[in-house]
């Protein structure tokens, strides 16, 4: 890992908040605020209960998600983003600018490249 950090500082970053599933469940949890697992999944759409069951470990496992049980009948589970998670806020949202911005000039060259 040394030597991609070298070459391109981001790769880590990238390989950690990028990955399939992350980023639409931080953006959601950043968005919409603590959510159950059902909510979550309704939010995000097309994700399996194991794949969001997976990437919600994994999140809470890099410090990016919390989960707390709630010892109830039934049981209620809740997610959220936490302190370190929100920090990437900014960067979504200049990313999603950025896209606003910029998309329709990538179908544009793609076209035109296409067309070639």
């Amino acid at each position: 890992m040394a030597d991609s950090v070298q070459t391109c500082p981001i790769t880590p970053v990238v390989d950690l908040v990028f990955s399939r599933w992350t980023t639409p469940i931080l953006w959601t949890l950043n968005e919409h605020g603590r959510q159950r697992f059902v909510e979550l999944a309704t939010h995000i759409g097309t994700i399996t209960p194991k794949v969001l069951t997976q990437r919600l470990r994994q999140l809470e496992r890099d410090g990016l998600v919390t989960r707390t049980y709630h010892p109830e009948v039934p049981p209620r589970v809740e997610y959220e983003i936490t302190a370190l998670g929100r920090s990437l806020a900014p960067l979504f949202h200049h990313l999603a600018a950025w896209g606003e911005d910029n998309l329709p000039k990538v179908d544009e060259a793609r076209t035109d490249y296409d067309g070639r």
